[in-house]
């Protein structure tokens, strides 16, 4: 216990604090249990280390522990919490909870988390686990205690934050598609907007770019194989040929994205012959934050509903998986679907590229993308990428990069 209250003084006072992700702002931290998922490499760890060492700032006890430390190999959850207890520890933030080793066939970390909750109330807890932490099948049910955050990959407004090029406020939907001209107009003159929109695409989304981009791509390819062979196996307990299938989708998917399903031919090429299965794969990389499907909004059962259109989870997997067959088209569309599925609702329309919040209606392309397609159209937009400034209906792609 000692050693592990030694490693989390040791993470909490080294933390850089002059960047912070917009997520934090939006969490009722009021809250007993609160949970974060997101997927590996999106920085959930700098953030609970991050309110950690604000807290401790302002008084209160706290205590960081990732759980798939050695210490619970043979430790408790339980136990911990309430030696944590005896140190005068108020706040306990558990990293990896899906990594934490079963003591007992009939229990897990969900069970044992609920008896700390429910023994100790006055402890407060803030676990995290990856994105697909809610397929979890566990013993305790923590839906009636917990606060659920999903926290995303950076949006373009934090990314050129953390890279100290441009700090500035978030924008509302409403407030970018009224007074976009001003605003593009105001941020343009403070940075190069195009410049760092394209570095953006290639790096910008996982905040653990160091400035080689061969090593950044395979980061990325280590990152995908954790989550498929990993996170997968552990959190939705899928079979061991299942981790191959999930690969192969995710490789045909990668070289002709956006990927229109003919799911009869995707399935060949994945191995699988029925239907739900495909589907559930399907669901599962979206879950898991590796790709984005695009769907009318038409009633019904989502699960079983074919997607009109497959795209990955953002430009920088594009960049990584399929270099050669990198397309700013795609990767455009990527861009603007990443942003917005944080902010709105967004669907696949009967006319355009994109309807977002059942209102309005998008088309996306470079700057000589005219208004021909949606001049008859009410609350239509053009994104356009290549354009510093808009005008009218046609608005700077990269400006919707400051939605979150």
């Amino acid at each position: 216990m000692e050693g592990l209250n030694n490693v989390s003084n040791k993470l909490i006072e080294s933390v850089k604090t002059y960047f912070t992700r917009s997520l934090p702002k939006q969490i009722d931290w009021s809250q007993r249990l609160i949970e974060i998922r997101g997927s590996r490499g999106v920085g959930k760890t700098t953030l609970m280390l991050q309110r950690a060492k604000e807290m401790r700032a302002s008084g209160a006890k706290v205590m960081y522990a990732s759980l798939d430390a050695p210490y619970f190999f043979t430790n408790g959850l339980y136990d911990f919490a309430e030696k944590a207890l005896q140190y005068g520890i108020t706040h306990l933030f558990l990293d990896e909870v899906h990594r934490y080793p079963s003591k007992h066939k009939a229990s897990d970390w969900s069970l044992e988390l609920k008896n700390v909750h429910d023994a100790f109330p006055e402890l407060c807890l803030v676990y995290s686990g990856s994105s697909i932490l809610h397929l979890f099948k566990g013993k305790g049910d923590l839906s009636r205690r917990k606060a659920t955050y999903l926290l995303p990959g950076l949006s373009f407004r934090e990314y050129l934050e953390y890279r100290r090029i441009l700090p500035a406020p978030r924008l509302s939907l409403e407030e970018l598609l009224q007074n976009h001209a001003d605003i593009a107009q105001r941020l343009a003159k403070q940075f190069k907007p195009i410049l760092h929109f394209e570095e953006y695409l290639s790096h910008g989304y996982y905040p653990f770019y160091t400035g080689n981009e061969t090593v950044y791509a395979q980061q990325l390819k280590d990152v995908i194989g954790l989550v498929i062979d990993l996170d997968l196996a552990e959190v939705a307990s899928i079979a061991p040929s299942a981790k191959e299938q999930l690969k192969r989708l995710l490789g045909a998917i990668s070289m002709t994205v956006p990927y229109v399903p003919n799911m009869h031919k995707l399935a060949d090429l994945v191995g699988i012959t029925d239907y739900r299965t495909l589907m559930k794969y399907l669901y599962l990389l979206e879950d898991a934050q590796l790709i984005s499907l695009l769907q009318s909004a038409a009633k019904g059962n989502k699960t079983l509903q074919k997607p009109n259109k497959i795209y990955l989870n953002n430009s920088n997997l594009s960049h990584a998986l399929s270099p050669n067959h990198f397309e700013i088209g795609t990767a455009r569309e990527t861009f603007f679907i990443s942003q917005l599925r944080e902010v709105a609702e967004i669907h696949y329309p009967k006319s355009g590229d994109f309807l977002v919040n059942q209102q309005y209606i998008f088309e996306v392309g470079g700057k000589g993308k005219g208004l021909s397609q949606i001049k008859e159209v009410t609350h239509a937009y053009i994104a356009a990428d290549g354009i510093e400034v808009g005008f009218g209906r046609k608005i700077p792609l990269w400006l919707f990069g400051f939605l979150y």
